[in-house]
C-alpha cells in the first residue's frame, strides 16, 4: 500500500493551501496521488433535486455517477470508516495524502503558522515534519510554507516514493 501522510494543524493555519501546493509538486514529479479530506461534521456532495440525490432519497445504498473523465461514488455507511478502510480503496497510487485525521493518522505533517496559532497542535514525537514560518521543534525537520518541493524530497527519501 502507498504511504499515507496526514496533513494536520489547527483551523485556519493554511493546511488546504499548502496541500494544494504539495499536490501540484508531486504531480509534477509524475507521482499518482490520492487525497482524502476528513470532515468530522458530515457532508453532502449531492444537491437536492439532482438525479443522484433523488436516487439516494429513494433509498439506494450506493449511488454512482460516471462520466468520460471521472467517477463519483456515494455510499451510505453504518458508522464512520477507519482511515485504513478508506485508503484501502486506492490501490493504484504512489502516495495518499489526507487533510485531517489528526487522531487516526499514523504519519503526520503539521502545518503551523505562528500568526494563526500560539502553538502547534501536535507534540514533536507525533509528527515526521512541520511546515511553518518558524522552527517550533529542534528535533523535527521543518519546511517553509512555500517549500512543497523540499517536503516532497523529504517524503520521497523517507518513504521510497518515485524511485528515491
Amino acid at each position: 500500500m502507498a504511504p499515507v501522510i496526514s496533513i494536520v494543524g489547527r483551523t485556519n493555519v493554511g493546511k488546504t493551501t499548502f496541500l494544494e501546493k504539495l499536490i501540484a509538486e508531486v504531480k509534477r514529479r509524475g507521482w499518482r496521488v490520492a487525497v482524502v479530506k476528513h470532515d468530522v461534521h458530515g457532508f453532502e456532495i449531492d444537491h437536492p433535486g439532482k438525479d443522484t440525490w433523488r436516487h439516494a432519497q429513494a433509498g439506494a445504498d450506493i449511488v454512482c455517477i460516471s462520466g468520460p473523465d471521472r467517477i463519483a461514488l456515494i455510499r451510505k455507511v453504518e458508522q464512520e470508516l477507519t482511515l485504513e478502510d478508506v485508503v484501502g480503496q486506492f490501490p493504484e497510487v504512489d502516495l495518499i495524502l489526507t487533510e485531517g485525521y489528526k487522531r487516526e493518522g499514523r504519519v503526520r505533517v503539521e502545518v503551523y503558522r505562528s500568526a494563526a496559532a500560539s502553538e502547534p497542535l501536535c507534540r514533536p514525537e507525533d509528527v515526521v515534519a512541520v511546515v511553518s514560518d518558524v522552527r517550533p521543534y529542534d528535533d523535527v525537520p521543518t519546511f517553509g510554507l512555500d517549500a512543497p518541493a523540499a517536503l516532497a524530497d523529504f517524503l520521497a527519501v523517507r518513504f521510497g516514493i518515485g524511485g528515491a
